[in-house]
């Protein structure tokens, strides 16, 4: 992924895929501890054990007709190349919560891209889905 808006609309659209009504989507940059932190939260399917600790192999998918399972590893990847690393909690039934911490000052720290219009995107194509987006600076 070129940019962290690109992984926002890739990480909501599995959201959507798992039946999510409600995705909160968070940006907090945090200058003093040179800290950038992406959430991603909602409230689908949630995944299991087994789904989570499989989740960022790039040759897992749970969607039909999928070979692989990009979207989660290459975030991760992104997270730890500029010195942060991600985390996923979630429960059958209860949704699952996405959190990468990037350092914001790092060479390696994707750019964030048009957050404005992937957002937008998002809110236009799944007008069903209540999308919240805070970017906290």
């Amino acid at each position: 992924m070129e940019d962290i808006s690109l992984h926002i609309l890739d990480i909501a659209e599995n959201s959507i895929r798992a039946n999510a009504k409600n995705i909160n989507i968070m940006i907090i940059e945090d200058k003093k501890n040179d800290l950038l932190t992406l959430t991603i939260e909602d409230d689908g399917e949630g995944m299991d054990d087994k789904t989570k600790e499989y989740a960022l192999n790039p040759f897992f998918t749970t969607k039909k007709g999928k070979k692989v399972g990009l979207g989660l590893a290459f975030l991760s990847h992104s997270a730890e190349e500029a010195g942060g690393a991600m985390k996923i909690e979630s429960e059958p039934g209860k949704g699952t919560k996405i959190t990468a911490t990037f350092k914001l000052g790092h060479i390696d720290r994707k750019p964030f891209g048009n957050l404005n219009e992937t957002i937008k995107c998002l809110k236009i194509t799944h007008p069903e889905i209540n999308i919240t987006f805070n970017h906290i600076k």
